[in-house]
């Protein structure tokens, strides 16, 4: 009789851990989900176009996104230094990503006349650079994510870092940046997209290591380990990114695509350097900009 007692109690005092333990898990979770509900509304910038919805998430359908970095400053809308076309297609569980050189030379919609596609951003924002962006590739730009880049580092510290393959050895800001693998914080991430003296390829080698450093915070944000640190990732990104994703859409993008992120496929548009009227310009090829509108377009199986 004492020892079935003994063992009703242990059973009841396991089954009341686990419940205090489920309990405070169901409420940490409820709290990331709240703050994550309150940080998107703050981020939540709609776009001031009258384009219907493209994308059905149920049907998994792909999609795009245009990631502008800007480097705005107080009285100054600043200019888009960082323009990088992502298209995700869940069926074929795979991303492009595509870096624009700021100064490729292309029709600025709502201008009339060509300029450097960086542009776009100075004279009318975020839909300018859309609508540019979207003539230039020939594709629906369906979501963006503008980032401000004096503050991007805050980002890669939230995350706790990032690890990213280093093509090039180089110092910068003071700071030794070893060829191969190498691990960045905040200011290191910052100096790394920001060199482009030392790089032979110039512009084109540093739009490669923006893309290492976007791709390291995918990763490393989708990691179980980032977890822990959500309220430092949910500030940075609060006070850094403007999108004009919903948090259901964000929530919608989470449940049905985000195993496409494990095969990606990075481009380059190719050119050359000319100046016409004194002003130098990367001009791309016709043959070359159908070429990688083609690849898009096929990505986001359209016709």
């Amino acid at each position: 009789m004492l020892e079935a007692f003994k063992k009703r109690k242990v059973l009841w005092t396991i089954v009341g851990i686990f419940s205090v333990a489920t309990i405070a898990v169901g409420i940490y979770a409820f709290t990331i989900y709240k703050s994550l509900e309150q940080t998107v509304a703050s981020m939540h910038e709609p776009l001031n176009r009258d384009v219907p919805q493209r994308v059905d998430f149920k049907k998994k359908e792909p999609l795009s996104f245009l990631v502008l970095g800007v480097d705005e400053r107080p009285g100054d809308r600043g200019r888009s230094d960082t323009m990088i076309v992502l298209t995700v297609n869940p069926n074929k569980q795979s991303v492009q990503m595509l870096s624009i050189p700021r100064d490729t030379r292309t029709e600025i919609i709502g201008r009339g006349y060509l300029d450097k596609i960086n542009h776009a951003y100075a004279f009318g924002g975020v839909e300018m650079s859309v609508d540019t962006v979207e003539n230039f590739l020939n594709i629906p730009i369906d979501y963006y994510f503008k980032v401000n880049m004096d503050s991007f580092k805050d980002i890669v510290d939230a995350v706790g870092g990032i690890t990213v393959n280093n093509p090039l050895e180089f110092t910068q800001g003071g700071q030794r940046y070893n060829k191969g693998p190498i691990e960045l914080d905040g200011k290191g991430a910052l100096n790394f997209v920001q060199m482009r003296k030392q790089d032979p390829r110039g512009d084109f080698g540093r739009q490669e290591r923006q893309r290492l450093v976007l791709k390291g915070v995918i990763d490393k944000g989708a990691s179980f380990s980032s977890i822990t640190r959500f309220g430092d990732i949910l500030d940075a990104l609060g006070n850094n990114i403007k999108t004009n994703l919903t948090f259901d859409e964000m929530v919608e993008v989470q449940a049905n695509y985000k195993e496409s992120r494990h095969d990606l496929v990075q481009h380059e548009i190719k050119g050359t350097g000319q100046t016409i009227d004194k002003i130098w310009y990367l001009v791309v090829p016709e043959e070359n900009r159908l070429e990688i509108s083609n690849t898009l377009r096929e990505h986001l199986e359209l016709d």
